[in-house]
């Protein structure tokens, strides 16, 4: 009994170990593809608890003047998937939106720019780099 005890116990904290890495959106995430197929690797990091995000790379894109540009500042996690009250900053506008970000698995992230409180807002789902 003891034995079924510990191992269901280990179960527990492996799965426990699982969600807390899954629920982690640090890391380089690939944008979806535009119109003209372009899209960039941004890098999520930590900055003072907050979440932040610069281009790390361009693909398919006719110049690379969005490399090392902030992309993502200052997202507030609310919950182990949900992130908000950050900025995103959309290249073709060239313009900062309210944002919020989506952990909807291990490699899947939803970015949203929004305008207008909220009322109008443009999704992206995004897709981890593979190492």
């Amino acid at each position: 009994m003891l034995s079924l005890w510990k191992s269901m116990v280990a179960l527990v904290l492996l799965c426990v170990a699982v969600s807390v890495h899954a629920a982690n959106p640090i890391g380089i995430w690939i944008t979806e593809k535009s119109e003209t197929g372009a899209s960039m690797a941004v890098e999520i990091f930590d900055c003072e608890g907050r979440l932040c995000g610069k281009a790390v790379d361009v693909f398919n894109a006719p110049n690379r003047d969005s490399v090392g540009i902030e992309i993502i500042k200052g997202m507030k996690k609310k919950s182990e998937t949900l992130y908000k009250r950050g900025k995103i900053y959309a290249p073709d506008t060239k313009k900062w939106h309210t944002s919020k970000m989506i952990l909807q698995s291990d490699d899947k992230l939803k970015v949203s720019g929004c305008v207008l409180g909220g009322v109008i807002c443009r999704s992206q789902v995004w897709t981890r780099k593979k190492n």
